[in-house]
């Protein structure tokens, strides 16, 4: 399992839908966007332990201007966007491989715990929209990004 966490000012989601209409999902102000993957191998218990990972991830800066300070201390807002694409495999040509992702069956419910899990531990959520055609924006503030795998 994938997040790709990036401290941002701003984010926001908009969902493209097949008769071209478009609307914004979630949206947040200073915090993190977290673009989250899941493999075929893992299970909804690692989804849990992956966002109180990424809760408790020191990335903010505190008054002495250290990255010592996480989500919940800086009253940041989470965005998280369902991303496959974290699991491309290029290493058999230029044209990406998914077959690394896991199948709808258990990214869904993973997905759904890994959000229920950030709330539980008092941070607020939006979100994308599963297997949706999406347009992500994300203000990188630092620019901070990191990726952290269970």
């Amino acid at each position: 399992m994938r997040a790709l966490v990036q401290r941002v000012t701003s984010g926001k989601v908009d969902i493209r839908r097949p008769d071209g209409a478009v609307y914004t999902k979630g949206r947040i102000g200073r915090g993190l966007v977290i673009l989250f993957g899941v493999s075929a191998g893992d299970s909804v218990e690692t989804a849990g332990k992956l966002a109180e990972k990424c809760v408790s991830l020191r990335c903010f800066e505190d008054e002495n201007g250290k990255i010592n300070l996480d989500i919940r201390q800086v009253g940041g807002s989470v965005l998280v966007v369902s991303q496959f694409t974290l699991y491309a495999d290029t290493s058999r040509g230029n044209r990406p491989s998914f077959s690394g992702a896991a199948r709808p069956e258990l990214a869904v419910p993973c997905y759904e715990r890994f959000i229920s899990t950030l709330e539980k531990c008092g941070v607020p959520v939006e979100t994308g929209e599963f297997g949706a055609d999406m347009a992500v924006e994300i203000c990188n503030d630092g620019p901070v990004t990191l990726m952290l795998e269970l």
